[in-house]
């Protein structure tokens, strides 16, 4: 059987640590059982600058959050970007596209309606935390 490959965006991830009794943690677990998640320079980059904001410091201290993103770097693929696409209405969203396309994602996680109204995307589908915890 093939493996199955998702892309958990930004949002998704930073949901998982703040919230772990959340959809997105469900998702994201999920994920992690049934496949390997995808990442690139740029995802993995956001990731850690959203996570070194003061403003989460009240709810998870900054050394559990440079762990978490170490972890995941240990735990998820990281794929080379060849292929762009100029796609999202927010730009800054086109690198979880580039990831998904780039590693033949199954699928892309995520809350963000820019992204969601792109379902299915040249074969991958976009899906929210909870709709990604239903399919099979």
């Amino acid at each position: 059987m093939p493996e199955r490959r998702w892309v958990l965006d930004t949002n998704t991830l930073v949901s998982r640590l703040l919230l772990p009794g959340g959809a997105a943690a469900r998702a994201v677990d999920r994920a992690l059982a049934l496949g390997v998640p995808l990442v690139s320079d740029d995802t993995l980059a956001e990731l850690a600058d959203v996570l070194s904001r003061p403003k989460f410091d009240r709810w998870v201290s900054i050394a559990e959050r440079q762990r978490f993103v170490q972890l995941l770097g240990g735990v998820a693929r990281r794929v080379v970007i060849t292929h762009r696409v100029q796609a999202c209405r927010d730009p800054r969203d086109d690198k979880f596209l580039h990831v998904a396309l780039n590693g033949e994602a199954e699928a892309i996680v995520s809350g963000d309606r820019d992204l969601l109204v792109l379902d299915p995307f040249h074969g991958v589908r976009i899906l929210s935390p909870s709709a990604f915890c239903r399919i099979g």
